[in-house]
């Protein structure tokens, strides 16, 4: 049959449109101010086999792993009506512990048609420091596992899931409030998704999503097809693992032969004691949020616009790992490192269309108490983003994998017992070039009672690197009254003492005139 140009249009955007409203609907009804005023969380649509068919424009970190994984967990399942699974394990389709999915079926007629779900980042997931995002060396450290458990069936929620979940919570109430706001966008994403099925009827839903794929892959074989034939590659490393390995190396060759192209992370360090450590999903995260940008932003973002990517990694090495390694640094930091070596491979291949690297990390900041009045914080600071062949890079962006908010001063210390003393820009930390990187942030906190706090971060020895003869960017710093941390550390801080994260600048692109 042949394809209405327009009406694909409209419905590719109707279901971009209830993916929003999904992340709408969780991002009021949430409690925490990570969820709710970050907006730490990602919602999608999905068809019968799990195969992305649209997504809001949320986190791509979030996005790219629930693409990858989704297939696997609703297969060989016996979905009913008003179902809901709850997913955590990062070796079972998550990404980190504090991300916690929710999974609905969508019914019409008693035939399924699809799924919606949505991720959340959760400060407390039950880990032995404040904020869950600790210096962990085994997966069991990080905090509550959930496996693909239905926490509803047939609308009825599994009192024992729940209980013993909430049960190994500190903020019980605050963590229920969101959980319940991750359900709730569910049924918002099912119902919209009826209401559009109503209207057009299953077989044509069925026709326009199998029409989407293909008008997807087609427009994206050709876009690739651009890319010149040829082998490119490309080596970094991370800092630390927070367990005394440095200089951790990721490689990555990538093949593109007419428009196919194969990425192998062939020659990238064997997994580490730390926490650093990827899940193949979050790999792939990394690899297709780079080609998704390289596409026309026409395409539509469904999984038939990355099916000539096949992504290999060696089981067992840092972004393929096994269980029971500790990932949850994975997830938020070499993440931003894959996307950095995919760039910098792709900038031999497309040197006017690649920037140079950005601050190339999440500059993670967990802190907390204990007790009666104990509190989780979790946030992670923008940076320098880098310099491209036709514009500058930005000032104090998130850059890359994630696309949070900042918590804002007010609610923070209306939160916390936080005060804020400084926030801004961090003026000069910026490589130069013909098109310059972006600076980076500072943010100086006071701790107004006894804190634990942890700083998971990168790019504080290995600096953010330029292209075609651009600086690079200025390496992030972090202190405790003027006394330096290490990229990674966990520590107790007394009242008063003032916590200083200063975030790397981007790298600048071409040599200046």
């Amino acid at each position: 049959m042949a394809v209405n140009a327009i009406e694909l249009s409209v419905f590719a955007n109707r279901i971009a449109a209830l993916c929003e409203e999904m992340g709408a609907t969780l991002g009021c009804a949430a409690l925490s101010p990570n969820i709710r005023d970050r907006l730490d969380y990602s919602c999608a649509l999905f068809d019968t086999a799990g195969a992305l068919l649209g997504q809001a424009t949320h986190i791509p970190v979030h996005l790219g792993s629930m693409a990858y994984a989704m297939a696997d967990l609703v297969r060989d399942r016996r979905w009913q009506e008003d179902d809901v699974l709850i997913v955590n394990d990062p070796f079972l389709g998550g990404t980190h512990l504090p991300d916690v999915t929710m999974i609905a079926p969508v019914f019409h007629e008693g035939e399924l048609i699809g799924f919606v779900a949505n991720r959340a980042h959760h400060a407390d997931i039950g880990a032995d420091t404040p904020g869950s995002m600790p210096l962990s060396t085994c997966l069991e450290e990080e905090g509550v596992i959930i496996p693909p458990s239905l926490l509803f069936e047939r609308g009825v929620r599994n009192e024992s899931i729940w209980s013993s979940l909430l049960g190994q919570l500190r903020q019980p109430r605050t963590s229920a409030a969101d959980f319940d706001a991750q359900v709730a966008a569910c049924r918002t994403g099912a119902q919209r998704t009826k209401n559009l099925i109503r209207e057009l009827g299953n077989e044509k839903f069925v026709r326009l999503s199998a029409q989407l794929q293909q008008y997807a892959a087609r427009l994206s074989r050709i876009s690739l097809s651009e890319i010149p034939d040829g082998t490119y590659s490309f080596e970094d490393v991370m800092d630390s693992d927070g367990q005394g390995n440095r200089d951790i190396r990721l490689h990555v060759q990538i093949s593109v032969r007419g428009g196919t192209v194969d990425i192998d992370f062939e020659g990238t360090s064997d997994q580490v004691a730390g926490n650093i450590n990827c899940p193949m999903p979050v790999t792939a995260a990394a690899v297709t949020y780079v080609f998704r940008c390289l596409l026309p932003e026409q395409i539509p973002a469904c999984a038939g616009a990355l099916e000539d990517l096949q992504i290999s990694a060696p089981e067992g090495c840092l972004v393929n790992a096994r269980r029971p390694a500790a990932v949850t640094a994975g997830n938020v930091e070499t993440s931003m490192r894959i996307v950095d070596v995919i760039c910098g491979a792709l900038s031999e291949a497309l040197p006017e269309k690649i920037p140079a690297a950005g601050q190339g990390t999440m500059n993670n900041i967990a802190m907390g108490a204990e007790g009666e009045d104990g509190w989780d914080y979790y946030e992670t600071l923008g940076g320098g983003s880098g310099g491209g062949a036709e514009f500058s890079g930005v000032n104090g962006r998130q850059v890359h994998m994630t696309n949070t908010l900042n918590t804002p001063v007010e609610v923070l210390e209306r939160s916390f017992p936080l005060r804020i003393l400084q926030y801004c820009l961090r003026e000069g930390s910026a490589g130069d070039g013909l098109q310059a990187g972006g600076n980076g942030q500072l943010r100086e906190y006071e701790l107004l009672g006894p804190t634990r706090v942890s700083l998971l971060t990168e790019r504080r020895s290995n600096v953010p690197w330029g292209l075609q003869g651009g600086l690079p960017g200025m390496a992030g710093s972090n202190s405790l009254d003027g006394e330096e941390l290490a990229a990674k550390c966990s520590f107790e801080a007394a009242e008063g003492q003032r916590l200083l994260i200063k975030t790397p600048g981007g790298g600048g692109w071409g040599t200046v005139r």
